[in-house]
């Protein structure tokens, strides 16, 4: 197994590329924190954990709080006895209108999370992976980190922040064997697009915006987060892989 005897947490992990990122993480042999601010569903993902026989816990979770990710840090020691992977992929989008009509608390609030989320992440997983002798973490970015679209300014923000703020992590970190990674996922079958997916005249535009023409799913993002967090990632630090069927050169 590739996570025998790891630890790994997973914000956002009670859907999406989160849920099947933690049961992926979990299948290969890690103990794993399901972090959400869903209780259903956080707790859903570690039934499924459990269910298939790996280990599991559950702790509700509000990524921009600093004192409930100094927690979930906390209760993922106690429990398990250390650290060595954190995946920072808890997210929102935000209204789709222009940049001076989205609201300076909806601006706040999807950069708290998508982007001051990934910072509070490294911020209080450093020092759990130093004490383990090192690891890796892996941030969720987007497509839209790596290039603009119209009305989605404070999400192309947060996740381009996203980038370079990996890329600082890497180079301040790397010396205590820290590896720290982003993926840029493109349009991934999750409750995010649900919206889209209502648009009749945008959808089938959409949906096929790729090299690929088609979406992805979050078991193949999961997929690409699995390897960055393994040992087969050794030498990899500071990148932000694209999970996008070709979507940025599209």
């Amino acid at each position: 197994m590739k996570l025998s005897g790891k630890t790994a947490i997973v914000t956002g992990g009670g859907s999406g590329i989160g849920r099947a990122a933690a049961i992926r993480f979990a299948s290969e042999g890690a103990c794993v924190t399901v972090a959400d601010v869903d209780t259903v569903t956080g707790e859903g993902t570690v039934s499924l954990i459990l269910e298939s026989g790996g280990k599991a816990i559950y702790v509700k979770t509000d990524v921009s709080d600093s004192k409930q990710m100094k927690e979930l840090i906390n209760k993922t020691t106690e429990n398990f006895g250390g650290l060595h992977i954190m995946f920072n992929n808890a997210g929102i989008g935000n209204t789709e209108v222009r940049s001076v009509d989205l609201s300076e608390e909806e601006w706040d609030r999807v950069v708290d999370i998508n982007l001051k989320g990934v910072f509070l992440g490294i911020k209080y997983a450093v020092p759990e992976l130093m004490k383990s002798g090192g690891g890796a973490i892996i941030n969720t970015s987007s497509l839209l980190g790596l290039k603009g679209q119209k009305y989605v300014s404070a999400y192309n923000a947060s996740k381009a922040g996203v980038v370079v703020l990996t890329q600082n992590a890497a180079l301040e970190y790397g010396k205590y064997n820290i590896r720290v990674n982003a993926i840029a996922p493109g349009v991934i079958n999750t409750k995010i697009i649900d919206n889209w997916k209502q648009n009749e005249r945008k959808w089938p535009i959409i949906s096929r915006a790729n090299a690929l023409g088609r979406i992805g799913t979050p078991d193949e993002v999961a997929n690409a987060v699995l390897f960055l967090a393994s040992d087969e990632a050794s030498y990899i630090t500071g990148a932000t892989l694209s999970v996008d069927g070709g979507g940025l050169t599209f």
